[in-house]
């Protein structure tokens, strides 16, 4: 079983399981010495930790290098083209590939690197913690029961969990509640075609122009924007996991007029739904 797990990021292995987790040590000219190039992604999350040496992303016209420490979050549909970094001899990385929880999405917006790959890196009086968190899912997710497949889920949760702990620990200014509230209400509230600021200025007791500049002050972005990633990232799950047609795609996540789906879709992603489902199904 272990060696099936330390080779589960070869090409063509298939992921059924709802999590499967390793270390994979690459040694210049060793087996694993090659580079992954997956172009549309896969259908779950990729989340990954350098232990030692060095990584190197590529994307159109941007690389970024992994070091020891450094944590990356592959999104569902994110291309992945990474191997070990040229001019360093190793790259040990641990790994976890996952298909999350409904109620993770909170915790799965990273700062994006470039698109929409995630990027944290734990201080170095964390940097263990993790680490430790990161071999104790690898040991449960190897086991063949159904509950040792939870306990690496759960694991995982603590780790997620322990990140978000530590950035709002780390923040001059925490995540304000109503803004928390906002992000909850927009969220039981993705398909109402109703939605405006000013509802959920009421809900949370302050003006629009209040939650407003709160909100961007704090997620760096509008609530309509944030309202649409959230839409967006629905709708990749759909796309990736389901036979639904686009439309009705579409519709579970709020938007009733395909087209502009389309467009909204295709505005954050760089393809239309069509050809996000066309290259899901080809990887």
């Amino acid at each position: 079983m272990s060696e099936m797990q330390n080779e589960s990021l070869l090409p063509r292995y298939s992921f059924n399981a709802r999590l499967v987790a390793g270390l994979t040590p690459i040694d210049e000219q060793g087996p694993r010495d090659y580079f992954i190039d997956r172009p549309a992604g896969m259908k779950g999350y990729v989340l990954n930790f350098t232990l030692r040496g060095e990584g190197v992303v590529y994307y159109p016209g941007r690389q970024f290098i992994c070091r020891p420490g450094d944590m990356l979050l592959f999104p569902p549909g994110e291309m992945h083209h990474y191997g070990r970094a040229p001019g360093c001899k190793e790259w040990y990385h641990q790994w976890v590939y996952f298909r999350p929880r409904a109620y993770w999405q909170e915790w799965l917006n990273w700062q994006p690197i470039f698109a929409q790959i995630g990027f944290y890196r734990p201080k170095d009086e964390h940097q263990e913690s993790f680490s430790t968190l990161f071999q104790h899912m690898i040991d449960a997710g190897q086991g063949m029961g159904h509950y040792d497949e939870l306990l690496a889920l759960n694991l995982l949760e603590q780790l997620l969990l322990r990140r978000m702990g530590v950035l709002s620990g780390s923040l001059n200014l925490p995540l304000d509640n109503r803004v928390r509230e906002a992000c909850q209400y927009i969220s039981d509230h993705l398909t109402d075609n109703h939605f405006d600021v000013a509802s959920v200025a009421r809900h949370v007791s302050l003006s629009p122009s209040r939650l407003f500049h709160l909100f961007r002050q704090q997620l760096g972005v509008s609530m309509l924007r944030w309202r649409d990633d959230q839409r967006i990232s629905q709708a990749k799950q759909l796309l990736c996991t389901t036979r639904l047609p686009i439309a009705s795609v579409g519709l579970h996540v709020g938007f009733d007029d395909q087209l502009y789906f389309s467009r909204v879709f295709k505005k954050c992603t760089g393809v239309s739904p069509s050809e996000f489902r066309a290259s899901v199904n080809q990887s």
